[in-house]
């Protein structure tokens, strides 16, 4: 069964890790609303030697779509230098939203900006690990929120052999359907290597970016989990609550999956 694990604080993960009972972690190297470079980890010596899958987000403000050279420049950077701070700790992916323009610019600028990004780091022998481009919720110039455009920019991007991050609260907030999403992402891209699995405060398409646990949002728990085991793939929590509310989402999925593979096993007997 893929690894099952949440977000947590990036201070001393493992440990969150272990509180939560998570066998995959996720966190921050450094501030997700700052442009500063990272440093190695306080517990970077158990990171790299740790059982549990890790994962990395990068901060939030990176924006490499940007047409706007003080953003975009410092972004390619910023990107650059996560990726080789996530893959010295042995972290599986280096997550990266999919970035915005303002309104009124062309998207080709954005999806050209990253195609750039990809092929001028292709020339300097690529990055160390793969670079996971996840969906966002809000936006009406966003470059990952409308799978028309998720399209476009993997006609610019995928010969790069990036990889995808599938945000469940990022998409049904963003109006896309969650029924059937793996199979139209994967016609889209051809992969889907993490699944933030997170419910959503808000209404189908309200384009708001606030989660919530499995039993407290607008999404029912059963299609979440039911786009994970379509998934197939290592599957991060990012809803509140701490090791209590993550804890027990956690437990819904992992009851989920096992049930879902037990009646599978039975139905080929």
């Amino acid at each position: 069964m893929p690894a099952i694990g949440a977000h947590v604080d990036s201070e001393h993960p493992l440990a969150a890790a272990a509180a939560t009972g998570a066998e995959a972690v996720q966190f921050f190297l450094a501030d997700p609303q700052g442009w500063k470079a990272p440093k190695e980890h306080p517990d970077a010596a158990e990171l790299r030697t740790t059982d549990r899958t890790l994962y990395v987000h990068a901060p939030y403000v990176l924006n490499v779509a940007s047409s706007n050279n003080r953003i975009r420049i410092p972004s390619r950077k910023l990107l650059a230098q996560h990726a080789a701070a996530a893959a010295d700790i042995g972290a599986k992916g280096l997550i990266v939203h999919g970035g915005h323009l303002t309104a009124g610019e062309d998207a080709e600028v954005g999806l050209d900006n990253w195609r750039k990004t990809f092929a001028r780091q292709a020339d300097e022998g690529g990055y160390p690990l793969p670079i996971l481009i996840e969906n966002t919720a809000g936006g009406t110039n966003a470059m990952a929120r409308r799978f028309d455009r998720l399209a476009r920019l993997w006609d610019a991007v995928g010969e790069f052999g990036a990889g995808f991050c599938l945000d469940t609260c990022h998409a049904f907030a963003g109006g896309e359907d969650l029924v059937g999403i793996v199979e139209r992402v994967l016609a889209i891209t051809g992969r889907i290597d993490l699944v933030h699995a997170n419910n959503s405060r808000d209404a189908f398409d309200s384009g708001a970016d606030r989660h919530a646990n499995f039993t407290a949002g607008t999404i029912a728990p059963e299609l979440l989990a039911e786009v994970c085991r379509a998934a197939g793939s290592d599957v991060v929590v990012e809803t509140p609550g701490g090791p209590d509310g993550q804890g027990a989402d956690i437990d819904y999925l992992r009851s989920a999956l096992a049930t879902a593979g037990s009646s599978k096993a039975s139905s080929a007997q």
